[in-house]
């Protein structure tokens, strides 16, 4: 009769266990990323009071099953509902990160690695990827240029660190002149008509090219001069800053054009001393090179180094420049190929651009980031105000033979067990394993309020009948002292 009234206690344990694991459940039903848990029973180790015993066909006996009491129930197991994904809440948070599949993001805290379901994530003040409880989000590194992700062991990703907020300059190795020459157009006889370029030096500084188109004796030849290179300032690149005076003086720059050299004249005057530009109408020392146009048909068929007529012919001719710091510029391969000389009323249409005909090579001014967003591969991107992007570092997963091995500790975070599997410590690429992202998006409680209520129905059923046990058993036990009377 004792044995009962244990078996009752046993049962009013393992019920009231399976009552906190369904509340742990209930207050977690809105826990982004949180996993339900479920528990299991078995029967406890039973008393055995009779063997059994087998047919004997000697005492012509038969065979009898084993008589055993059993001492209640147990907790069995309490499972993870790992693989069972919860809904989708979309949230337009750039930062906000959610794993289709069985997946885990990798975080480190306290210098260890922990797994979780949650991404809400968010940038710390040094620019790392983290939790909101702290934790760093690991992941792998991008190239030197940004360029590509090397895929090797996982690492805090620090994507707006100092080093990640600039885009580097590109200086301009392309431009491209394009449009008409009129051949009309009154200004290629009269001091020439004016056709400028921006370009960027290595440092992400802005010039402007100035080139100058005058008419030759020869119908449909052109000459092409520099007329000057100033800084966005307006200062010539042919004036340097007397450091005793103030006074801008001629400096010992030139410039070349399809091997042609460039530079300010001798004269004291031909520099504005105030504003270090060349004053007005003063032409550059140089012999020009010779855009020719085919006669017939208006159409471009050379730019030649030296007068009109020479053997060498080319459609591009190469700016660079000499008496600068040392790579500071580099050689710009200007394309004429695009210009025509058509007879269009007097006015001419030529204009010159930075790039190739392809936009390649214009060069790039120095970038401030701008925006951030992470895309379905778990790549993280930086856009610039340069008109550039780059990689600033990948969300890697980590995935286990056994999730629900996991062991939570809290706070979102398992860790991994003996029977969960290791994490290699690299991971796997979120476009290539069994799991994607969604960005802008969590994964809700994967918590069922209609089978947790259900679930506590049958336990409160549960835990009152094996309190009936006790009491019924006690009952008896009245009854038995209550013989003596």
């Amino acid at each position: 009769m004792m044995r009962s009234m244990y078996s009752g206690v046993a049962g009013l344990k393992a019920h009231q266990t399976r009552m906190d694991v369904i509340g742990n459940n209930i207050a977690n039903v809105n826990t982004a990323g949180f996993k339900s848990s479920s528990v299991t029973f078995s029967d406890v180790l039973y008393q055995t009071t009779q063997s059994a015993s087998g047919p004997n066909a000697d005492t012509g006996s038969a065979g009898k099953n084993a008589m055993q009491i059993g001492l209640g129930s147990k907790v069995n197991g309490i499972s993870t509902n790992v693989s069972v994904a919860g809904g989708t809440q979309t949230t337009d948070n750039p930062f906000d990160v959610m794993i289709n599949g069985d997946g885990f993001f990798i975080v480190n805290q306290g210098g260890t690695n922990y797994f979780t379901k949650a991404g809400a994530f968010k940038i710390d003040a040094n620019g790392t990827l983290c939790t909101s409880s702290g934790a760093t989000v690991m992941g792998w590194q991008p190239t030197a240029d940004g360029s590509d992700i090397v895929k090797d062991s996982v690492t805090p990703l620090h994507v707006m660190a100092a080093d990640k907020m600039y885009a580097d300059p590109e200086a301009t190795r392309a431009a491209t002149v394009s449009g008409n020459i009129d051949t009309q157009d009154s200004q290629t006889a009269d001091g020439g008509l004016p056709v400028s370029f921006s370009i960027f030096d290595n440092k992400g500084n802005k010039y402007n090219v100035k080139m100058v188109f005058t008419q030759t004796t020869t119908t449909g030849a052109y000459e092409v001069k520099i007329g000057d290179v100033t800084d966005e300032k307006g200062v010539s690149i042919f004036a340097m800053k007397d450091n005793a005076t103030g006074k801008y003086v001629k400096s010992s720059v030139s410039v070349s054009l399809g091997g042609m050299k460039f530079s300010a004249p001798e004269a004291a005057d031909a520099i504005d001393p105030e504003t270090g530009a060349l004053k007005k109408d003063v032409k550059m020392d140089g012999t020009a090179v010779v855009l020719a146009f085919d006669q017939a048909t208006g159409k471009f068929t050379s730019i030649s180094s030296g007068a009109a007529g020479a053997n060498t012919k080319n459609e591009k001719a190469t700016l660079s420049f000499e008496g600068v710091t040392a790579g500071l510029f580099e050689k710009v391969d200007i394309d004429f190929s695009q210009m025509t000389n058509y007879s269009a009323g007097g006015t001419s249409t030529a204009a010159a651009n930075r790039g190739d005909k392809n936009g390649k090579d214009g060069g790039l001014q120095v970038g401030e980031m701008q925006s951030i967003s992470i895309d379905g591969a778990g790549k993280i991107i930086g856009s610039y105000t340069n008109g550039t992007s780059k990689y600033l570092g990948q969300i890697a997963l980590a995935e286990f033979s056994n999730p629900s091995g996991l062991e939570a500790i809290g706070g979102n975070l398992f860790a991994e067990t003996k029977n969960s599997g290791e994490f290699d410590g690299i991971g796997i690429d979120p476009s290539a394993g069994d799991s994607s992202l969604t960005t802008g998006a969590l994964e809700m409680s994967n918590v069922d309020l209609s089978a947790q209520f259900t679930d506590m129905i049958v336990t409160q059923r549960g835990f009152q009948a094996n309190s009936r046990i006790i009491t019924t058993s006690d009952s008896l036990l009245e009854e038995l002292i209550n013989l003596k009377r």
